[in-house]
């Protein structure tokens, strides 16, 4: 069930550095799950503590993409991200890195 809810981590410079300075870990999750649903998820695949969780629905994009005879248009599809802070102290790795 974590699984369903928890579709996979972002990893970018800014997720990153809030990872490393806020213990604040970025994920892109299902769009129906609540805030409950994502702390259970990852409290019980990473064995961590959950302080909170914030969500935000990114909106789809248009993009157009050109071919040898036509522009063909589509659009980029809205995702729900989710902010999950741990307890001080507490690490999720994100790389699967033992140390």
């Amino acid at each position: 069930m974590a699984k369903q809810i928890l579709i996979k981590p972002v990893i970018t410079e800014k997720a990153t550095r809030l990872a490393d300075k806020r213990d604040t870990y970025v994920f892109v999750v299902n769009k129906d799950a609540n805030k409950i649903e994502i702390k259970n998820a990852i409290e019980k695949l990473y064995n961590v503590s959950v302080d909170s969780v914030n969500t935000a629905v990114m909106p789809g994009k248009p993009k157009t993409r050109n071919t040898k005879s036509t522009i063909v248009r589509g659009v980029k599809a809205s995702y729900k991200k989710a902010f999950v802070t741990v307890t001080k102290g507490e690490r999720i790795d994100i790389f699967g890195s033992e140390e």
